[in-house]
């Protein structure tokens, strides 16, 4: 499977996603990722190694400690890959932009000129002006 496949794949999951965000909050252990998961210990370890293999994550170690962190390479391949849709959006986005700004010049062109309504209140009316 080729990288970014890899990495689509990796992201697919909704627990891998979690397991991201909570990373992207910064690095922590193994038993801290699974807390908030209602799984195993060793469920919560294949989840890190389909993210290690797609390259999202690596793991160190220190001591005891087995700390995971983001490895951001491979969001760099993902946001370079999207970069070319997030172009496309944007310039339809621009064009629909320039559409709807040329019907609404030439609604407005079509319209009969308006009347101004002139504001009297009820105290000018009655010839009670304040200062």
């Amino acid at each position: 499977m080729d990288p970014l496949s890899s990495t689509f794949a990796a992201l697919a999951d909704p627990t891998r996603r979690a397991i991201l965000a909570r990373l992207a909050l910064g690095e922590t252990s193994v038993m801290e990722l699974a807390k908030p998961f209602d799984m195993s210990l060793p469920a919560i370890s294949k989840h890190l190694k389909v993210l290690e293999h797609a390259g999202l994550i690596s793991r160190g170690r220190e001591a005891q400690w087995r700390p995971c962190r983001i490895a951001p390479d491979s969001f760099k391949q993902v946001d370079g890959w999207l970069g070319n849709f997030r172009r496309f959006w944007d310039e339809s986005f621009n064009r629909l932009d320039g559409l709807l700004e040329e019907m609404k010049a030439e609604e407005a062109a079509k319209a009969p000129p308006r009347k101004r309504k002139t504001s009297v209140t009820k105290e000018k009316q009655r010839g009670r002006t304040r200062g």
